[in-house]
C-alpha cells in the first residue's frame, strides 16, 4: 500500500505560489494525497497559486477529485479577510469543479471569507472519513483556533493545520478563536494512537514534521495537564 500512496507536504513560495512575497512570508505547507492507482488526489488548504497544487497533482499523474480544508482563514483557503485578500480555493473552482470538504462549524465562516456559496461546500462532523482510492482520511474536529477547525488522520500521518504545530499551537485571538477548546483539543490530540507523524499548517520549526510522542516531550503547549494549567501558561 506504500507504494500507492502519493503524500507530498508542499511549503509556499519555495513549492508553490514561487517569488508571491506574502506566501513566502507565511511559509504555509499545503498536502497532496492520493492513489496512485486509481489516480485519484486530494488537496489540503489550497491558497496563494491554488492552480499550482492542481498542476503539481496533474504532473504526477493524478486527478484531482476534491479539497480538504483544515480551517476558514485566507492563507489557507485564500479568500479576503483583516484587509487583505488571497487567491485560493475559489479560484480552484473555477479551473476543477471538486467537492470542498469542510467542518460543519466552518462551513459559514469558509463561505464568509472565500465568497464560495455554503452550498458549493460539504459540512463533515468529527469521525467522517473521506476516501481517496484506497486510502481513508478521519477528520477530526479540533476547534479552538477557530470554531471549526479539523486535523486530517490517515496512514499513521496526522495533518494538523493550525490546531497543533512542532512548536507551539495556533494562535486563538482571532474571530471565533477560544483558548480554552485549544486546550481540549491538544489534549484530545495528545492522546492519539499509534504515535502518527504530525504535520503542521506553517513551517514554524527547525523540522517540518514530528513525530507525536516527540512533540509531546518537547511542545510547551502540550505540558499543561489541566484547563487551570493551561490558563496559567496562556492567560486570556
Amino acid at each position: 500500500m506504500s507504494e500507492r500512496l502519493y503524500f507530498r507536504q508542499l511549503l509556499s513560495g519555495r513549492d508553490y505560489a514561487v517569488g508571491d512575497p506574502i506566501a513566502t512570508q507565511m511559509r504555509n505547507f499545503a498536502y497532496l494525497i492520493g492513489d496512485r492507482e486509481t489516480g485519484e488526489c486530494v488537496v489540503i488548504d489550497p491558497a496563494y497559486a491554488a492552480s499550482d497544487l492542481v498542476d503539481i497533482a496533474e504532473a504526477a499523474g493524478l486527478r484531482l477529485t476534491g479539497v480538504l480544508a483544515t480551517h476558514h482563514h485566507p492563507d489557507h483557503v485564500g479568500g479576503t479577510m483583516l484587509g487583505f485578500t488571497l487567491g485560493g480555493v475559489r479560484e480552484l473552482l473555477e479551473k476543477t469543479d471538486v467537492p470542498v470538504h469542510v467542518n460543519a462549524e466552518e462551513l459559514p465562516w469558509v463561505a464568509r471569507v472565500t465568497d464560495i456559496a455554503e452550498s458549493q461546500l460539504t459540512g463533515h462532523a468529527h469521525g467522517d472519513k473521506i476516501t481517496v482510492g484506497a486510502f481513508d482520511i478521519e477528520l477530526l474536529h479540533t476547534p479552538g483556533h477557530t470554531p471549526g477547525s479539523q486535523c486530517f488522520l490517515f496512514d499513521n500521518r496526522l495533518i494538523a493545520g493550525d490546531t497543533l504545530f512542532v512548536d507551539g499551537c495556533g494562535r486563538t485571538d482571532f474571530p471565533g478563536g477560544d483558548s480554552d477548546e485549544m486546550f481540549r483539543s491538544l489534549r484530545y490530540l495528545a492522546g492519539l494512537a499509534g504515535d502518527p507523524v504530525v504535520y503542521p499548517g506553517h513551517w514554524y520549526s527547525e523540522e517540518p514534521s514530528a513525530a507525536l510522542s516527540a512533540i509531546r516531550d518537547t511542545n510547551y503547549v502540550m505540558r499543561p495537564q489541566t484547563l487551570e494549567q493551561w490558563r496559567m501558561l496562556m492567560p486570556g
